[in-house]
């Protein structure tokens, strides 16, 4: 009788994991026009995007957008029709997903809204014109036909961007400008997603000397291009450093428009103050595993990072042969015939030996790639998002909410050392913990930042303090990528991994002892990667969490 009621549980499981994927066809009245507003939103967006990047809009000179006061008008004006649209959309009938579907899309324009009127990147952080810079020296000096030609024309746009950052720049931030003036002329000892150096390139500057080399040696009539881009970029590190006396502004946004943008933007049921309760707890708890772990591994040897590429190379392979048996041997979700192997999927750090010895993540990665290999690549990143990309659902297909995808790593990490995944690898539980408690020290930093409350020295020694191994460097850069994106990124990796496991509670509750894990991960995996309240929203049926997200409230006031 249990057997085939477990069975029942796992059918229905697949038809509630399939069920989004039919909505265009099978949808209520009204729920076209979602579909149709959607499309808008998402053109919407691009439109953002494109404003925002310094490259990708043809029609601005050397592709630098205008963003003055008229400009940025237009765009809140942009931005208000859409609502009014979603505003006419009634969805009371609607089915759960459907309406889970219009709650995505409502903070899909509360997100536009609020970089508009609050974030304001272009006026308020000079990172946002020296990350494109930076990008641009990375260019390929081997490379031929129209894509030569492009790099070229960026590379004679550095001037325009640096004069249209002198221009644009009228509410700077001061931690934003300490940040950037860094940036500038020192490496930051992390490296994501830089080409490999022995020796990295000393910031921006360092870069666009590394690019002249490269062009002396492979493309000799782009070295004049390049030295203006050179001269540019040297101007406006002289000019930032000038600039400390006028930009004082705090770079947070302040609690109560924090609250209306996780509210908002991406539903969460939790405050400020509720979500540094639980990571505070979360760390605490974290802290005591590791201590009870080290203390029961004590007498066992102590894992030692690779000493080559090729040993490096090996641990990588073994890992993923590792967990792809668990996956499925342990019943833990459902690959499908199709999933990319492993030199598809790839990996996230490449082998590296610093004179100044491992940051934080390859202390870890090079000891064993498990932790991260969960996370970041299967069932983790690559394949969550190769997953998401069979979908055809109108509107799932093109939402990527940051908790849920952060949420969901993290989830696989310390929580699937319960279900197995590392039992032969006692050792590698210590990692899982140290990865556990450096993402809880994250969430009340990107709070103290956020709130102004921390600046992001403080933040970033708040982290060290509280995080074993963790290294300047990576606090460092942490801190920057968490209090220079909209609120919630950096607390999302722990808060989204909370979410998932009361969800997972919620439901064992639910169904006792014919729970099944696997048929849970499966339909959590095709509900898309919407914020993890819609997911439980459609999951358990209950509205607890989503009564808040149905009202259109303003901006609170700075």
């Amino acid at each position: 009788m249990r057997s085939s009621r477990r069975l029942v549980l796992a059918l229905a499981f697949a038809q509630l994991a399939v069920a989004p994927l039919a909505a265009s066809a099978q949808s209520s009245p009204g729920y076209g026009d979602l579909v149709r507003l959607f499309d808008d939103v998402r053109e919407a967006a691009r439109a953002l995007d494109a404003w925002s990047a310094a490259f990708d809009d043809p029609e601005a000179p050397h592709g630098v957008e205008h963003y003055g006061a008229e400009a940025v008008a237009e765009r809140v004006a942009a931005i208000d029709a859409l609502e009014d649209r979603l505003k006419a959309v009634d969805p009371g009938t609607w089915t759960i997903p459907e309406r889970a579907d219009y709650l995505a899309v409502k903070a899909q324009i509360a997100q536009q809204r609020f970089y508009v009127e609050v974030s304001r990147p272009w006026a308020r952080d000079p990172g946002t014109y020296v990350d494109p810079l930076l990008r641009l020296a990375f260019s390929n000096m081997k490379a031929t036909g129209e894509r030569a030609a492009r790099i070229r024309d960026r590379l004679e746009a550095v001037p325009t961007i640096v004069e249209s950052a002198k221009v644009n720049l009228t509410e700077g931030a001061a931690d934003f400008l300490m940040l950037a003036r860094y940036n500038m002329r020192n490496a930051d000892g992390v490296g994501h997603g830089h080409p490999y150096r022995a020796v990295p390139p000393e910031g921006v500057i360092g870069w666009y000397e590394d690019l002249r080399e490269r062009a002396v040696e492979s493309r000799p009539e782009l070295v004049p291009v390049v030295d203006d881009a050179l001269i540019a970029v040297r101007e406006f590190a002289d000019w930032l450093d000038a600039a400390a006396p006028r930009m004082t502004a705090e770079a947070g946004v302040g609690e109560a428009r924090f609250d209306w943008y996780m509210r908002h933007a991406k539903l969460l049921p939790w405050s400020a103050d509720e979500m540094a309760l639980l990571a505070e707890r979360e760390w605490e708890r974290l802290m005591g595993f590791l201590a009870l772990e080290e203390t029961r591994n004590r007498h066992l040897p102590v894992l030692e990072p690779a000493p080559s590429a090729e040993e490096y190379e090996e641990r990588l392979r073994s890992t993923d042969r590792n967990v792809r048996r668990w996956l499925t041997e342990a019943d833990i979700l459902t690959l499908p015939d199709d999933t990319p192997d492993f030199d598809a999927f790839g990996y996230n750090a490449p082998f590296i030996e610093r004179p100044e010895g491992l940051n934080f993540w390859e202390k870890v990665q090079f000891r064993d790639p498990h932790p991260d290999h969960l996370h970041a690549v299967i069932p983790g990143h690559r394949y969550d998002g190769w997953f998401a990309r069979r979908s055809e659902h109108p509107i799932r297909a093109r939402i990527s909410d940051g908790v849920r995808v952060e949420g969901w790593a993290v989830y696989l990490e310390e929580p699937m050392v319960r279900a197995g995944v590392i039992d032969h690898l006692p050792r590698v539980h210590e990692l899982m913990y140290l990865f556990g408690i450096f993402r809880a020290t994250r969430v009340t930093a990107d709070i103290g930042m956020q709130l102004g409350e921390m600046s992001i020295a403080e933040a970033a020694q708040h982290m060290i303090d509280g995080s074993p191994w963790l290294d300047a460097d990576v606090a460092r850069v942490d801190a920057e990528i968490y209090l220079r994106r909209p609120p919630g990124y950096g607390l999302g990796y722990t808060i989204g991994n909370l979410q998932l496991q009361q969800l997972l509670g919620e439901m064992r509750q639910r169904e006792g002892e014919d729970f099944d894990l696997k048929a849970f991960h499966d339909a959590f995996l095709a509900s898309g990667r919407l914020p993890v309240s819609l997911i439980r929203y459609e999951m358990l049926g209950t509205e607890d969490q989503v009564a808040a997200f149905w009202d259109f409230e303003p901006i609170p006031s700075g």
